[in-house]
């Protein structure tokens, strides 16, 4: 039995359609149900129960025996609250119960942080020094939420038998239609092209940066639950792991590629980033990536042209779920 936690959400729901594509089907999917809309994320999917997330820690004291390996994918993920509070319940305290569980019951855990724990990437995007952890500083409240965690996961004496903190980077595809603002911007940039036939794209406040040359990292979500599979099997050498594709690309090649899977001719234009949201604007991220290779990780990571013509034409065209 495997425990998949936020299991209607984004990754989480991709990574049970990866588990049952390997004919793994005794899942329990733990969340918070009441969300409509991401329930759709689940339909069709091979399931054994559905747990409510505040019922989890009740349900694993009597069926913890049974269950073989655990996925944390459960989070808040707004990288536009300010409120550290609202992070505290479900990002720290409840990533803590559930380590400490997997410590009573001997279960690996695999668990997702954040790139967002790099803050402006002043320290670069190095996985390889847990040293670096305390010296880190994120951008918003999310950020820190998930970089308090993981260095709290370090220190601990007892950890789980097998343990990984993935630091997911910038994530697009599938299964994300419920996020609205927080959606890919893949995702956004489909929207506004089917509707206006042009995308708009954040001008640029750092002048190291054209407008729409800021860079991240941006992985396609199949890649990042293939890692959580192989993660499944693999088992050793714990600790936390980079989950990027380690090439940044410009916010312009991700338009340009969205125009071009739907067949059509580039039309960008650009508006302010939100003030909300420019003083922590990222404008760099890349992820580092010896050290998943070094564990033996050697699949390649899709190209974001192929990514993002796989997710327009197969997924967001025909409005399906993965």
């Amino acid at each position: 039995m495997i425990v998949v936690t936020g299991a209607a959400g984004f990754v989480a729901s991709c990574l049970v359609s990866r588990l049952n594509a390997a004919n793994f089907n005794d899942l329990v999917v733990v969340d918070h149900f009441t969300v409509e809309r991401k329930l759709a994320n689940l339909t069709d999917k091979k399931l054994r129960e559905y747990v409510d997330r505040n019922e989890f820690f009740a349900w694993l004291d009597r069926h913890h025996e049974q269950v073989e390996f655990v996925f944390h994918l459960g989070a808040r993920t707004d990288t536009a609250e300010q409120d550290p509070a609202v992070f505290e319940v479900l990002n720290l305290n409840y990533s803590k119960q559930l380590w400490q569980a997997c410590c009573r019951y001997q279960l690996p855990l695999v668990y997702a942080s954040s790139a967002a724990t790099y803050g402006d990437g002043t320290l670069g995007y190095s996985d390889q020094d847990d040293a670096l952890l305390p010296r880190l500083r994120p951008l918003n409240p999310y950020g820190a939420s998930k970089n308090d965690f993981d260095n709290w996961a370090v220190q601990q004496a007892e950890k789980p038998f097998f343990w990984a903190g993935l630091k997911f980077f910038n994530v697009y595809g599938p299964n994300e239609y419920h996020k609205g603002r927080m959606a890919s911007v893949v995702r956004h940039a489909f929207e506004q092209i089917q509707q206006t036939g042009t995308m708009t794209l954040f001008r640029s406040h750092n002048p190291a940066y054209a407008d729409g040359g800021q860079r991240r990292d941006f992985i396609y979500v199949k890649d990042v639950v293939d890692v959580c599979y192989f993660l499944l099997h693999h088992r050793r050498h714990s600790g936390l792991y980079n989950l990027g594709t380690g090439e940044a690309r410009t916010f312009q090649d991700l338009a340009a590629g969205t125009f071009a899977a739907l067949g059509r001719p580039a039309s960008i234009e650009f508006k302010d980033t939100p003030e909300d949201i420019r003083a922590t604007y990222q404008y760099f991220t890349q992820a580092e990536m010896g050290k998943l290779r070094g564990i033996g990780y050697e699949q390649p990571f899709t190209r974001l042209e192929d990514g993002i013509r796989d997710y327009v034409q197969h997924y967001l065209v025909p409005g399906r779920y993965y």
